[in-house]
This record gives C-alpha cells, sequence and structure tokens, in this order.
C-alpha cells in the first residue's frame, strides 16, 4: 500500500497509508509540488500525519494536519470510511492529533504547494568545547532572525556526539531557506561567519531535503523519545545547561554517544493560525519543540537513558513556565506545549490530558462512539483502563 497519487492540477497528493515520506516527496517532485512532511523520510507517513506534523515548511504552510483534505480508515467494526471537513467531520476533527486512537489510515490526500526550485540546506557543526564562545554566538542567530524570516528559513540546532576519532560532544545545525542561493547565504551569513568545523550547506532539490537526518534516526536499536518546547529567544544559560547536562549523560553512559538533543527553529506564526479547538491537536502556540533523544543498545542502560530523557524534559517544561510568567510569552493561546508524537512513554489519562489539554474531554465521547471496545488502544490518548462506558 505504498501508491502515491499526484493530481497537479487541483495540487492533491493521494497516498496510500503504507508510503514513507520518501515516496510522497519523489511522486510531489516530478510534477514541481511538495507538502508539508516529515524530516526524516524513511519513516511512514501515518503516525506523523495522525500525531500532528512538523516539517521543515511548516513555517510557510503549517503542520501536516493543516493540510490533510481528507482520510480513509478501517474503524475497529471493519467499516471503512472517509472522513474530511465535510464527511464524518467529528472524527476528521479527532483524527487530526489524534488518530492513532481511531483506526486504521488507509489513504491521505493532501494539499500541495508549488515547489519547483532547489531549497539552501545541510548540515554545520561546532566544537564547543574547544570553542565555547560559539554556544552564545549561534544561539543569537537562531534565536532573532529566524523569526523574521517569513516563514521560508528555519534551523535546527542540537547536541550530538561528533566521528572519532575525538568522539566530543558537538553542536550541530541544520539551515533550512526556501528561496534563492544568493538570498540563503545572505541570511545564514552570520552564521556562516563563525567558521563551523564542517559545513554541508548547499543547494539541493527539496525532495532530498527530509532524508538528511535518516543517518542519525536508523530503524532498530534501543531508543526513547521525549518532548517539550520553548519559547524564542532562548536564555543562552539554560541553552547552556542543557548542553551540560548533555554532556554529563554521554560521558556517564558511552553505550548512549548516538543520542541526540534537538531543538526546532522556526516561525510559529502560520501554525498559530490554527485555533487549538480547530482540531483535537493541542499544541499550537508561540514557541517551538525540543526532542530529547536518547539511543543506546545494552538493555542495562534502559532505565538510565529513559530517566535521562525524563529529567531533560521537566527541565524544559520548567523553563517554558517561566517564560509564561515572565511575559516571552504573550500569547493567549493556551498551547500544551506536549508534542503527542515525540512522547514515547505509556498510555495514561494524565499523559493523555497533556497533549490534548481542553480536546481530552471530546476525544473521550468520539472514541466511545468510534471505538467503544478500545480496539487501538496502544496509543496516549486513554487510559489502559477505558472500556468505552
Amino acid at each position: 500500500m505504498r501508491s502515491v497519487h499526484v493530481d497537479p492540477s487541483t495540487r492533491t497528493i493521494t497516498a496510500q497509508g503504507g508510503c514513507l515520506w520518501a515516496d510522497v516527496d519523489a511522486a510531489a517532485a516530478e510534477y514541481g509540488l511538495a507538502t508539508v512532511g516529515g524530516t526524516v523520510n524513511h519513516t511512514g507517513i501515518g503516525g506523523l500525519t495522525l500525531g500532528g506534523g512538523y516539517g521543515w515548511l511548516s513555517g510557510q504552510y503549517g503542520l501536516v494536519i493543516d493540510n490533510l483534505i481528507s482520510i480513509e480508515m478501517v474503524l475497529a467494526n471493519g467499516r471503512s470510511i472517509k472522513a474530511s471537513a465535510t464527511d464524518n467531520a467529528d472524527l476528521f476533527w479527532a483524527v487530526r492529533g489524534a488518530g492513532q486512537s481511531f483506526g486504521v489510515a488507509t489513504s491521505f490526500t493532501y494539499r500541495a504547494f508549488e515547489q519547483s526550485s532547489p531549497v539552501f540546506a545541510g548540515t554545520l557543526s561546532f566544537d564547543p568545547l574547544g570553542s565555547p564562545e560559539k554556544i552564545p554566538q549561534v544561539l543569537a542567530f537562531a534565536n532573532d532572525p529566524i523569526r523574521a524570516g517569513q516563514g521560508r528559513a528555519a534551523c535546527m540546532l542540537g547536541f550530538a556526539v561528533g566521528p572519532p576519532p575525538n568522539s566530543a560532544p558537538i553542536l550541530v545545525c541544520s539551515p533550512f531557506f526556501n528561496g534563492p542561493e544568493d538570498q540563503a547565504r545572505a541570511f545564514f551569513q552570520p552564521l556562516l561567519d563563525l567558521e563551523p568545523v564542517t559545513n554541508s550547506a548547499a543547494m539541493i532539490p527539496y525532495s532530498n531535503v527530509n532524508g538528511m537526518f535518516n543517518a542519525v534516526a536508523q530503524h532498530g536499536g534501543r531508543k526513547s523519545t521525549k518532548g517539550g518546547a520553548f519559547a524564542a529567544p532562548m536564555r543562552v544559560e539554560f541553552f547552556q545547561s542543557l548542553f551540560e547536562k548533555f554532556c554529563h549523560f554521554v560521558t556517564e553512559v558511552p553505550d548512549a554517544r548516538d543520542s541526540l538533543l534537538l531543538m526546532e527553529f522556526f516561525s510559529p506564526n502560520k501554525v498559530c493560525e490554527v485555533d487549538n479547538r480547530a482540531m483535537s491537536f493541542a499544541n499550537r502556540d508561540h514557541y517551538n519543540n525540543i526532542l530529547a533523544n536518547p539511543q543506546w543498545k545494552d538493555e542495562a542502560n534502559d532505565g538510565r537513558c529513559r530517566q535521562w530523557a525524563r529529567d531533560i524534559t521537566t527541565m524544559i517544561r520548567r523553563e517554558l513556565e517561566a517564560c509564561k510568567i515572565d511575559g516571552r510569552i504573550r500569547s493567549k493561546m493556551e498551547g500544551v506545549g506536549t508534542y503527542g508524537n515525540y512522547e514515547g512513554d505509556v498510555a495514561s489519562e494524565e499523559k493523555g490530558r497533556s497533549i490534548f489539554g481542553a480536546n481530552y474531554d471530546r476525544l473521550i465521547e468520539l472514541k466511545k462512539r468510534f471505538d467503544p471496545s478500545n480496539a487501538f488502544g496502544k496509543g496516549h490518548l486513554l487510559s489502559p483502563q477505558f472500556d468505552g462506558k
């Protein structure tokens, strides 16, 4: 089930439920089109879409679910059903954020956008141990210009462990600019002037962009994900504390040297054009996501690695609350600050409410209607004890 049909006349993409993002990106590129998709393209389209979906184009076009026109789904009773703004609208509301709890998605139809030109993208790396002054300099760039990039610019900052022989913690930055090369280089010149240790940034087809992180997001192995949110401008002191926590973790648990701590910097304005009650997804606000992604091999390190991710996200949550108190977040959107696709913990009512906020109770009622036996109960929407009553 990996067929993709692109209709250039209506600028729509219909993809079967088994598709990978690479399938969608490649098919759309044949017509000079693209849609908002995942930043790792060897993963399936279903999980990202049903949980919300951020991507490199979110600054311009919003979330994946903002561009989902319709979905076909098989419900627990075996019935195949279409959901859209005009067909089964209640179900369509629910699946845009909590779709994994309502059925098996067999087809998605997305809105597409003109994307015939290449984009500026790649990865820069810096040595924050040998050149600690680079930490505030790189952060200063991400904090300010990205917000003024009119949605066309984005970057990811993160901490990782560099390759041998040093195998030391590094600061990585992946810039993205959807526009001509001269404009892209002018925009990122302050960052390029910081003399990164490595620099692969270049003009590449958009269909290749979502494969940039495949090498650090391999299938298999032992891994976990936890997420949080931050408001730009991020404080240098907080950024530094995250780096110190990362360094301590990979030093104390060398088995976890493939771990990542990533921060997504892009303009949230387009995402925030949609109200948090418009769909079950409730994480819209003037902030961005952070992903804690421990990766390890030895089962004996399961507890330590998962606890590190929990500790990091507790720090992140406290910083976000401080931002709301001191006025760095002035929005009244009341986003939950938790992205469901980054939450790897077991299901519980507490987890469901933390992800869906004020939408949780409506989701419970719709769950009783569309899946009363809780056949699709492995997500984080509901408590495992839910019995449909």
